[in-house]
């Protein structure tokens, strides 16, 4: 039998990954939004109602621009908490500055990748980049945020998903959005911890949740849709904004523990084939991968592949492959 053929999203990405120009988002026009209100790119509000700070972040990677769309719609429809205290961050200004939609790829850091460095070691360490600046001025937002859920976009054909940290209570919440239908729970990344993974948010016993949305393909106006309505759902949930709930009989998500993580050792790191994210691969041992000489194959039946990256370097994450959890009950 025949493999099968690449998507139709990645036939239409060059060598690097990037898409035609015609494809790519305009990027929002952040201008009234960045001196923020207390901290630069950063809006706070309180309602007079007790509730929960939830904080919605964009642009952790400066080219991820469907997030600040999102946040620029937010703030020009003047959107204020019902209850407790919405926060809006868009997050790497610098990086996002740099975008250029005749080459969208490479503004996603300037330094170091934000969504790396959220490390009590780190954050407090010696070390100095661009990135690690605006994230130590973003951490006393983070430090009283009860909720966090951070919009992220992709860049090689994918299933939307959540993703929450291993040891996070959060699965539980982003199974009530009820949207995107797969909340997948990891470790991270060799390379360092994401804001979800910073400090209380993956903490259990903490009451402190952190969510990112991995919400489509970088460029597809579907991705801002979905994560508005994302966005939509988690607020209504939490009590800060009201909504409408889903539809009663709306299946529950599906939930995947990752079990091994695939990090590229070599730059000759190729997938058998364009694996899209959310296949499953039927058979423990299949091979998807090779990394120079070293096999890479599925360590059990019903593989889920969790966002494969098909141009990975040293160091990065390739894919993780993890195991769907059957439903309670």
């Amino acid at each position: 039998m025949s493999p099968p053929q690449p998507t139709p999203l990645a036939a239409l990405l060059d060598e690097a990954g990037a898409p035609p120009r015609s494809l790519v988002l305009r990027a929002p026009d952040i201008g009234p939004w960045r001196a923020g209100n207390g901290i630069p790119g950063v809006w706070s509000f309180a309602a007079e109602a007790p509730g929960p700070h939830v904080c919605v972040m964009a642009l952790t990677h400066g080219n991820e621009i469907a997030g600040g769309i999102v946040l620029d719609r937010l703030l020009r429809a003047a959107t204020r908490p019902a209850a407790g205290r919405l926060t809006l961050v868009f997050a790497n200004l610098d990086a996002f500055s740099r975008f250029d939609p005749d080459d969208p790829t490479a503004s996603r850091f300037l330094e170091e990748d934000m969504n790396r460095l959220w490390d009590i070691e780190v954050l407090e360490g010696p070390r100095r980049s661009a990135e690690l600046r605006r994230a130590r001025a973003l951490r006393p937002v983070l430090d009283t945020a009860d909720v966090v859920l951070d919009l992220h976009s992709m860049l090689w054909p994918s299933d939307p998903l959540f993703l929450v940290s291993g040891r996070s209570p959060a699965v539980e919440l982003a199974t009530r959005v009820g949207v995107p239908p797969l909340v997948v729970a990891d470790m991270g990344h060799v390379a360092g911890s994401r804001v979800i993974d910073y400090g209380p948010f993956g903490q259990p016993g903490s009451g402190r949740r952190g969510l990112l949305l991995e919400g489509g393909w970088h460029w597809e106006k579907a991705t801002v849709a979905r994560m508005e309505r994302v966005t939509r759902r988690l607020l209504h949930e939490t009590g800060v904004l009201p909504g409408a709930p889903l539809a009663p009989d709306a299946p529950p998500p599906r939930q995947a523990q990752v079990t091994h993580t695939v990090t590229a050792r070599t730059t000759e790191f190729t997938f058998t084939r364009p694996w899209r994210g959310g296949e499953a691969v039927p058979r423990a041992g299949t091979l998807i991968a090779m990394d120079g000489g070293a096999e890479v194959r599925t360590p059990h039946d019903d593989c889920l592949l969790v966002l494969p990256s098909l141009l990975p370097q040293p160091g990065q994450t390739a894919v993780r492959l993890a195991r769907l959890v059957p439903p309670p009950g």
